[in-house]
């Protein structure tokens, strides 16, 4: 599956990428989706990018959390890097453009997609939640199933 998601992305070349227009709307939400790839995971491999935008699109589809990107992303205490008190300007330009990448990957392309496929390249497997433990041990963590690792993140889905 990994191959695959590396191959769509390669295949998604900035220039056609870029060439897809999106209304002022869109362009918000996948402005708010390429802030949380980028604070929430730049240093990872493109599989954890991947993984926390698979988990902002998988709780802006599910009814328990805002129904837009920006909603979920700005949704109260959610994402740590919302309300630490540090900038929200990206400063890391290749990081910044990889995950705008990543983001524009994810609303020209993926949510495209029939159903049954993005499920198949979620390597999250739905989940809606994640943390880093190296950084945290959140208590809420006890409560859910792991559903995928990568990097330093950790992913996880409510128990079935």
């Amino acid at each position: 599956m990994r191959v695959l998601l590396l191959l769509l992305l390669a295949l998604a070349s900035e220039r056609a990428l870029a060439e897809t227009s999106l209304g002022p709307k869109q362009e918000r939400e996948m402005r708010c989706l390429a802030l949380n790839i980028y604070f929430e995971a730049r240093s990872e491999p493109i599989d954890g990018q991947l993984a926390v935008a698979f988990v902002t699109i998988n709780r802006m589809q599910s009814r328990r959390y805002p129904n837009s990107i920006c909603g979920v992303v700005w949704q109260k205490r959610q994402f740590s890097w919302t309300h630490d008190g540090k900038s929200d300007r990206p400063r890391e330009q290749r990081a910044w453009r990889r995950a705008q990448k990543i983001a524009r990957f994810i609303f020209t392309k993926y949510l495209a997609l029939p159903e049954q496929v993005r499920r198949t390249m979620d390597r999250t497997n739905g989940a809606l939640h994640y943390y880093a433990p190296k950084l945290a041990n959140p208590y809420w963590a006890r409560a859910k199933e792991v559903t995928f690792a990568v990097g330093g993140h950790v992913f996880l889905a409510d128990r079935s």
